[in-house]
């Protein structure tokens, strides 16, 4: 009996370690790879973000960088792109998901986001990236070229990295960020099958928190004795709790509701860290405070429902414009399950309808998570020396009926195919009486 019941686990898995080979883009049996080269964008509009926009405008992709913006660049030794009356954009970044760490969210095989025990930061999510996640495919053409891969669980799950959409390793499609999360305890309701009392939600909080100050405490003495040359046992917890209170790594704090951020501003007002808040569902209401604390957010999904039954429909998508508007720096994240990290710029595009307008919405993609995870001298905007990780589009990426027609990710031309797009293909063309 437990062979049988173990059996068709083997296979799946057999049939999901085949799936990338099975899935990659091929025509005629050719399976196609990423380009790596010199490339010219020629006559494009280029969307730069960190500047004005440039009309008819080329753009040189070489070594992987942005080697030169400008009008009549020599051609010579490069692939020329026709980009006339297209615009070309820097790649877009998801501030948070978990593509690349879960292939089908109800198996437990193809889940690698979370980890035993309440106090892991350790545990380093890059390590559990799939390169290789048919989902990744799917983002990538839609011209999501990074993203946030975070992990879940219990007090401190684990260290977040921000991922390339393109490579063989996670070591090569790790982008150079890493931040720990701490899920601050909630006192808000889980959901309307949530039937605690006030009284059970408030008490269960308050000893999520103690616990939370413990380990605090322990980790400030680890540092203290770290820092002043003593030794210490082998404690990969506190070593990497250490690094937050050596401002080496930032804190990424999981807080959402009203109550809870004014408690969290609260709990880090005494501490000289690095803090970035993440979720932030009702920050419009208490964004002056976070304005006045200058935390960083990273929200969404904006794509929601509100929090609760009283607020305007438009709440959630709202939100990152009213925290804007009060002083915030915002980038935006789907958090979602990896198979939607591709609605990214629908999530922005309602961003940008609901107060925060197109421009904001646009960095709050790009150039702001970038500012946010220190990498703004390497991406979120078209600039010479910059990493070449942009997309090419016949209108704007945040309307459905846009077509994303280039896409490069850290200097390579990325095959418009996936999944997807191979069945849409196969079923509008199809031709049955090839079966008869």
């Amino acid at each position: 009996m437990g062979e049988m019941r173990i059996l068709p686990k083997i296979w799946l898995l057999i049939l999901l370690a085949l799936l990338p080979i099975l899935g990659s883009a091929q025509i005629d049996g050719e399976v196609i790879k990423a380009e790596y080269g010199s490339f010219l964008l020629k006559g494009g509009n280029l969307v730069r973000v960190s500047d004005s926009n440039l009309e008819d405008t080329d753009l040189l992709i070489k070594n992987g960088k942005i080697e030169a913006i400008g009008k009549g660049l020599p051609e010579e030794n490069a692939r020329v792109i026709d980009c006339t009356g297209k615009y070309v954009y820097p790649g877009m970044i998801d501030a948070g998901s978990r593509l690349g760490l879960v292939e089908i969210s109800s198996l437990e095989e193809t889940q690698d986001f979370l980890e035993l025990g309440e106090v892991t930061p350790n545990m380093q999510v890059i390590t559990a990236v799939n390169p290789n996640a048919v989902a990744i495919p799917v983002t990538r053409v839609s011209g999501v070229t990074s993203s946030l891969a975070i992990p879940q669980g219990g007090l401190f799950p684990g260290t977040a990295a921000l991922i390339h959409l393109h490579g063989y390793t996670p070591d090569q499609m790790f982008g150079g960020f890493k931040g720990i999360l701490m899920n601050f305890p909630s006192t808000a309701k889980r959901g309307n099958y949530d039937k605690r009392s006030e009284n059970t939600i408030k008490s269960e909080a308050k000893e999520q928190l103690d616990k939370i100050d413990a380990i605090w405490k322990k980790a400030e003495t680890y540092h203290g004795i770290k820092s002043a040359g003593g030794s210490t046992d082998y404690y990969p917890e506190m070593e990497h709790l250490s690094k937050i209170l050596a401002k080496e790594i930032p804190l990424i704090i999981e807080v959402n509701s009203a109550k809870d951020i004014k408690s969290c501003l609260e709990w880090i007002a005494d501490k000289d860290i690095k803090v970035i808040f993440s979720g932030v569902a009702e920050g419009w209401r208490v964004a002056d405070k976070i304005a006045e604390a200058k935390v960083p957010v990273l929200t969404g999904p904006i794509l929601s429902l509100p929090t609760r039954e009283s607020d305007a429909y438009d709440a959630v998508y709202a939100n990152p414009g009213k925290m804007l508007k009060a002083g915030v720096k915002v980038a935006i994240r789907t958090n979602q399950q990896a198979e939607n990290t591709r609605n990214l710029p629908y999530h922005a595009g309602f961003a940008a309808a609901y107060g925060m307008g197109r421009e904001e919405a646009l960095r709050a993609v790009t150039l702001s998570p970038a500012e946010i995870f220190g990498l703004d001298n390497l991406i979120g905007s078209l600039d010479e020396g910059k990493l070449a990780n942009l997309f090419v589009s016949d209108g704007d990426p945040f309307e459905t009926q846009t077509n994303i027609t280039h896409v490069f990710i850290q200097g390579y031309k990325i095959p418009m195919t996936n999944r997807h797009i191979r069945l849409y293909q196969e079923f509008l063309e199809r031709k049955p009486e090839l079966l008869e």
